[in-house]
């Protein structure tokens, strides 16, 4: 990757259904930036930061993010499961990531803060000392994930079977233990 971009602001650009060039954005910002169906496949994104960004069914095939930050980003059905996975570490706060998917996916020690994550699939993914602060789970799929050290204590809505995940030193508040006994069909008051 040539020439790479350093330091930019993008404000209100649209990228909706187009190529993105096989670039390096370092210390970038991407402010209400549409990326609806673009293809950001083999891009990297350094120490980026998105905000109130559309990424709707966007392509991101070896995408690389490094300490990148979403915020307030619509990232409905996002497939980061086909991103590059070499130093992949990123921060959601306030995204709506319903249908995301994340199977098999590294994310040791990432924040969700307050997002929506209906949905999502967790399948066979590494969280360990992830946080889900203040985030809807609804529906979100977790099977043979690795949970151990994670923090549930503000997150609602999650169903989590504990004989097939991993969750040695996850941490729950009492309200959401029914989230974990669920296929028991228990009456919990």
């Amino acid at each position: 990757m040539n020439n790479p971009i350093i330091d930019q602001t993008f404000d209100k650009q649209n990228f909706s259904g187009q190529k993105l060039p096989d670039k390096e954005y370092d210390n970038c910002v991407f402010m209400n930036c549409d990326f609806t169906k673009a293809d950001m496949s083999v891009v990297t994104f350094l120490e980026c930061r998105f905000e109130n960004c559309n990424f709707e069914s966007v392509m991101m095939k070896e995408t690389s993010f490094q300490e990148v930050v979403f915020s307030e980003c619509k990232m409905l059905g996002a497939n980061f499961s086909v991103c590059n996975d070499f130093m992949f570490s990123v921060e959601f706060d306030h995204c709506y990531l319903e249908y995301a998917s994340f199977f098999g996916f590294e994310m040791k020690n990432t924040l969700f803060s307050h997002c929506k994550l209906m949905e999502a699939d967790f399948t066979e993914a590494d969280l360990t000392g992830a946080t889900f602060d203040h985030c809807n789970l609804l529906n979100a799929i977790f099977e043979y994930t690795s949970l151990e050290k994670a923090d549930f204590r503000t997150a609602e809505n999650f169903v989590i079977d504990p004989e097939n995940n991993k969750l040695k030193k996850a941490k729950f508040h009492r309200s959401g233990l029914s989230g974990l006994l669920q296929k028991y069909d228990l009456v919990i008051s």
